[in-house]
């Protein structure tokens, strides 16, 4: 991790590099930081633009005359600069609220006090309606130059309401989109017919390691709860997905026809299509899965086996793509091939009950795509609607719905985890990463769409992935 000293050389780089002084920038810098309560990541994000943005609306509000008593601007007791206000909380991810609270000047609010768990907005002093901005500040390439005034942002510092590991922000530009409205959740939940058995008396003995203690991965014989994975954990001692096991799950997405594939006697998809006389069968393919270590395990919650069970540890945040996307999810922090990154969370709906919500639906929704939960479905030879389960996140989920699809070669990928059940009906969908990916770049995970099926319940969307590897030719 970067100490405060590296953190604001960086900083200080970024602003020299557009000429602004740095004793101009240090008041600034210093009062951005108690604001955010020493979030940096707010701060670096976009290239610095809220320390840009905040430095130029400073100047905007002074004179020439004043530029001296730039410390006393930021002092305890003026008020904040015209661009920083402040979001109800209830706004920030909740289907019950409109649109945030209307936005006022400081002379309207008086002096606003400020609570960074509720988010920060930054605005335009003259025009908050603007649109004629440029979306970045430009770079100088033989000197330097000033930064054009740029689009208003939105800023939430946390989404999740407190209840992740960490905090995940939002960063959009204001009047450019809606926020999102929907109910941030850490862990799926059943909507209403959806049958999910959790107990411990259907965790068998020869299923769990109850004999173990501490980490599983620090033995040298591994654990009854490594068998799923060919006697091996699927994790190292770093947390990271064995490259072996990873390989082999990055080559079942990309190349489905070349594994083995399930086919239902019965298939709740088929059936979804025609009722009274569904065709065959297309084929579920079989899936790899991760059994982590559960309650009726020895094992301690640290062990090496439970990693997505423990949540999410990286520092990840929502912001709005430029490429007609839509909403996206990008990381603040370099990530190792391998990582666990989060799991995909929505209610746990029959798919009968999935193509009733759509056939409900206004056509609108946005930011997510269903997850059909198919991975054992060729095991039976008729499988109960109850059992037949997906995962939406339209109205209810994680920061997950938010990641964009990419074809074939996305930097995610989604691998059924078993957990607190040996029943597959439902099981939990993590995403990894399938390389190294760098701080700042966007995440994106292959929802293996087929674009060609017309008739499928869950309509495939334009594709905007700009993927060489690209299956949605119609586009």
């Amino acid at each position: 991790m970067m100490s405060v000293r590296e953190r604001a050389r960086k900083a200080f780089h970024a602003t020299r590099a557009l000429g602004l002084p740095d004793q101009e920038v240090t008041p600034v810098l210093e009062h951005l930081l108690k604001l955010f309560n020493n979030n940096w990541d707010l701060i670096e994000s976009e290239d610095y633009r809220a320390l840009i943005d905040a430095y130029f609306e400073l100047k905007e509000n002074k004179g020439e005359e004043n530029r001296k008593n730039v410390v006393g601007d930021y002092g305890e007791s003026s008020r904040l600069p015209k661009r920083l206000c402040l979001q109800d909380p209830e706004d920030q991810a909740s289907p019950t609220k409109g649109s945030a609270r209307q936005i006022l000047s400081p002379e309207e609010h008086g002096k606003p006090s400020v609570n960074l768990q509720q988010g920060a907005t930054f605005l335009n002093k003259k025009d908050s309606s603007s649109s004629g901005c440029s979306n970045s500040c430009k770079k100088p390439q033989q000197q330097p130059v000033t930064c054009e005034k740029n689009r208003p942002l939105h800023i939430i510092n946390d989404i999740t309401k407190g209840t992740e590991n960490v905090k995940i922000s939002l960063v959009g530009e204001i009047g450019k989109q809606e926020l999102p409205k929907f109910t941030y959740m850490r862990d799926n939940i059943i909507y209403q017919d959806a049958y999910v058995h959790i107990s411990l008396a259907r965790v068998a003995d020869e299923d769990c390691c109850s004999g173990c203690s501490g980490d599983c991965l620090s033995v040298s014989i591994p654990c009854a709860c490594a068998h799923e994975t060919g006697g091996e954990f699927a994790y190292t001692t770093d947390g990271q997905l064995r490259d072996k096991f990873l390989k082999a799950c990055i080559s079942m997405k990309q190349d489905p026809e070349g594994h083995d594939s399930v086919y239902c006697q019965d298939c709740p998809l088929e059936r979804l299509k025609n009722e009274y006389k569904p065709e065959k069968c297309k084929g579920h393919l079989v899936r790899k899965f991760i059994k982590e270590c559960w309650r009726k395990c020895g094992c301690n919650m640290q062990c090496g086996n439970r990693v997505v069970q423990r949540g999410i540890t990286c520092k990840l945040q929502v912001f709005w793509t430029r490429e007609g996307k839509g909403w996206g999810v990008k990381t603040l922090q370099d990530l190792p091939k391998g990582t666990f990154v989060c799991e995909y969370v929505g209610e746990i709906l029959t798919n009968t009950e999935l193509f009733e919500r759509n056939l409900k639906g206004s056509g609108n929704e946005k930011h997510t795509y269903p997850v059909t939960l198919d991975a054992d479905w060729g095991s039976e030879r008729v499988l109960k609607d109850e059992e037949a389960l997906c995962l939406d996140a339209t109205f209810c989920g994680n920061v997950a719905r938010f990641i964009n699809h990419r074809c074939f070669d996305a930097n995610l990928i989604d691998i059924p985890v078993e957990v607190e059940t040996p029943d597959r009906h439902y099981y939990h969908l993590a995403l990894f990463t399938t390389r190294d990916v760098r701080a700042s770049e966007e995440l994106t995970w292959d929802y293996g769409i087929d674009f060609n099926d017309d008739e499928h319940p869950i309509k495939a969307f334009k594709c905007c992935c700009r993927s060489a590897f690209c299956r949605d030719v119609k586009r």
